[in-house]
């Protein structure tokens, strides 16, 4: 390949792991705000799969009933999908914090319950007609669709001011302190039940906004597990961030490159590492991100380690007022 060429599929390669990263970043985001107020939610999965669901069902039906203009329908598209993410997670935030049941076990539940539903209510619309992107051109890369380009653009201005508001702002301190010494925090006048569940249910919305934008900007379409295990990696990418937004979008971005890979990888010109001739290799690219995620969540099963990586003194842990946490 000329010198030429490689810049160019190295641009793409770039590219298309921040398009594959975003969604990731999102619910990565989310899973960090929510841990660091003290609540573990492992519901991530079924919450951007309602999202991802309710996003494209929406958007089908308000084009081919409603007329709409596909642009408005695909941002009021994402907007519904948060909607349906944060709808899980103010029931995990009501089943752990209010009821104070077991986090692990809750997190699990919303997961096979975000599954079945997407499952059941997306049934009819898989294979429908997807968002038709509106392709720019800029040097080293042609056609590239402007709605990722936007959806790019948010995720690089989110994650950091996430971690100024968790790490600049008084909120931020309110937020960490609840996952850190919420006895403290009570005895301060902060109200840990109300601002653990407004995170909770920020995790939920910010992952329903990551798979609504899986289905409706970086892979247009709804099919049954559209995911494909993207939140159990965004629990895992938390281990792995050390609790840290910056970190998180790091990550979140390189886990992005290993799942985008095997696709961008095909180029027949590259005839070592292609994937188009050499199989093998594309399947071993396609089970790089689940090892990795496997490998840190085993890391992260064992608490002592977990308080060593920097996760929340209280994390997992329910608060009942007058009990030392």
């Amino acid at each position: 390949m000329t010198n030429s060429a490689l810049i160019a599929l190295a641009a793409t390669i770039l590219f298309g792991a921040l398009v594959s990263g975003t969604p990731l970043l999102f619910a990565t985001i989310g899973e960090i705000v929510s841990e660091r107020s003290g609540v573990m939610n492992l519901g991530i999965e079924g919450m951007m799969l309602v999202g991802a669901m309710g996003g494209f069902v929406f958007w089908t039906t308000a084009v081919s009933k409603w007329h709409w203009n596909s642009r408005e329908a695909l941002i009021i598209g994402l907007i519904v999908g948060m909607l349906f993410g944060g709808l899980l997670g103010l029931l995990h935030g009501y089943i752990t914090i209010t009821l104070r049941a077991d986090q692990v076990v809750s997190g699990l539940a919303v997961t096979f319950l975000g599954t079945g539903l997407s499952s059941i209510l997306g049934a009819p619309y898989v294979g429908k007609a997807v968002p038709e992107p509106f392709n720019i051109t800029v040097p080293l890369l042609e056609h590239i669709a402007l709605e990722q380009v936007l959806l790019i653009v948010f995720g690089l201005i989110f994650a950091p001011a996430v971690w100024y508001y968790v790490n600049r702002t008084r909120p931020g301190l309110n937020l960490r302190s609840v996952g850190e010494y919420p006895s403290a925090a009570d005895s301060l006048g902060l109200n840990v039940q109300r601002i653990r569940l407004i995170y909770v249910v920020f995790g939920g919305l910010m992952s329903g906004l990551g798979g609504a934008a899986m289905s409706l900007i970086t892979d247009p379409g709804w099919v049954d597990g559209k995911t494909s295990g993207l939140g159990w990696i965004a629990v895992g990418l938390v281990i792995f961030a050390n609790w840290d937004p910056l970190r998180g979008m790091a990550v979140s971005y390189f886990f992005g490159l290993l799942r985008r890979l095997p696709l961008d990888l095909q180029n027949p010109a590259l005839p070592l590492i292609s994937t188009a001739n050499n199989p093998s290799v594309g399947r071993f690219m396609d089970m790089l991100p689940y090892l990795a995620t496997i490998f840190i969540l085993i890391l992260g099963s064992r608490e002592a380690l977990r308080q060593r990586l920097g996760a929340p003194a209280a994390l997992g842990v329910p608060y009942v007022r007058g009990e030392h946490s």
